[in-house]
């Protein structure tokens, strides 16, 4: 596949910190009735939003209320898969380190 732009460089905003970077350095979320799954092949269908794959970041997400902005959807989402789904990254991060 080739770039559209190949001079422009690709990037994509966290919605917790809302810091801009690679989509290589985030972690691409979709919802799906009602709950936010992580989708860490970035090939699941639909509108999809991005965050830094940290607690402090989802935190700020949440405090923020970015996740039903983020995906157009009226009301609270469920985040509670998405939230285990980080801790256990980090927990698996932490012994590896």
């Amino acid at each position: 596949m080739t770039d559209a732009r190949p001079g422009k460089i690709r990037a994509r905003t966290c919605i917790g910190c809302r810091k801009r970077s690679s989509p290589a350095d985030l972690l691409r979320m979709t919802v799906s009735g009602g709950l936010v799954l992580p989708d860490s092949g970035h090939r699941a269908p639909g509108r999809g939003a991005h965050l830094h794959p940290t607690t402090e970041c989802f935190e700020l997400a949440v405090r923020r209320k970015a996740f039903p902005r983020a995906f157009k959807v009226p009301g609270p989402l469920n985040v509670t898969g998405l939230q285990e789904y980080l801790a256990q990254r980090d927990s698996q991060y932490v012994r590896t380190v």
